[in-house]
């Protein structure tokens, strides 16, 4: 399967998060001349009878056609409900996909939680980039009356902000970022680096000048950019490498950002170990939507 076959995948569950989740997963199908595959998991439940959470689950579906029908009735779209856990089911899609949308937040959990346990799950899971898109923070019942406001406002920020460290994991980062950006006339690619006196110690960099530490980021930042830079010549890059914390400078950056772009290491979800401190805390904190890619 080539990556124009793989489709981008949007998470729905009724809740106006997924409400989000899904507008934006319709838009940016459009953008990557991508399908579009809705896909509502019926978790397991002995409570209720299989016709009736299949009929439910239809309906949520069929709605969410017709949303998309009417934001982008040029889209090809699909639907799909497997009888499986949320994570479990999207983590499982997530090898034939491009991009997997899902809302920050669902209709179970604490309302006071800023990340859903399904959606932590599954950008630390996930085979594909995982896109997390909030509607805001306010209580469901408002929160549905504000969703096409919110998605319509994210459309006016231009910016992607990607979150790069000085490794290989960079590459997947700068990658899916600079396509990402390229799809978006106008769009500029911001590429923050933090740096700290322990990690240029920890990598055998300067210990005790910290302006030679601060020179030495920015090497490094523009080493790894050369090539990506000179693939897509029409993308706006501007290198930021920020002394202190890079998480932070992540999230406030995403209050204005078309999208926030981290990386998430390959290998050590079994040992909950897939995503960093600086990708968790911008997943959790993050203003606007964030993707994570594994690396």
């Amino acid at each position: 399967m080539t990556s124009t076959d793989r489709p981008v995948i949007a998470a729905v569950d009724g809740s106006s998060h997924s409400r989000a989740a899904l507008d934006w997963a319709a838009h940016e199908a459009v953008r990557r001349g991508l399908r579009l595959t809705i896909v509502h998991a019926r978790t397991p439940d002995r409570r209720v009878e299989p016709d009736t959470q299949r009929r439910e689950a239809e309906e949520l579906l069929d709605r969410s056609v017709r949303r998309v029908s009417e934001i982008a009735p040029e889209l090809h779209t699909s639907k799909l409900t497997p009888l499986d856990f949320p994570s479990a089911a999207l983590t499982s899609l997530s090898r034939d996909a491009s991009l997997v949308v899902l809302g920050s937040r669902g209709l179970g959990g604490f309302r006071s939680l800023l990340l859903g346990s399904n959606s932590l799950a599954i950008a630390s899971m996930a085979d594909c980039p995982v896109v997390v898109v909030r509607s805001g923070p306010s209580d469901e019942d408002t929160e549905a009356a504000k969703t096409e406001e919110t998605a319509g406002a994210a459309e006016t920020h231009t910016d992607i902000v990607a979150g790069v460290a000085a490794d290989e994991s960079s590459e997947g980062v700068l990658e899916f970022a600079f396509e990402t950006a390229a799809s978006r006339p106008g769009a500029r690619l911001r590429i923050v680096h933090g740096w700290t006196m322990f990690s240029s110690m920890l990598s055998g960099g300067p210990v005790f000048d910290r302006d030679a530490v601060a020179d030495s980021a920015e090497r490094t930042l523009a080493e790894l950019t050369a090539g990506w830079r000179e693939k897509y010549p029409q993308v706006e890059a501007v290198r930021e490498p920020v002394g202190g914390s890079a998480s932070r400078t992540l999230v406030t950056a995403s209050a204005t950002a078309a999208l926030t772009v981290v990386g998430r290491r390959r290998g050590g979800e079994s040992l909950g170990l897939g995503l960093s401190p600086v990708a968790q805390t911008t997943l959790t904190h993050a203003l606007g939507p964030v993707a994570v890619v594994p690396c």
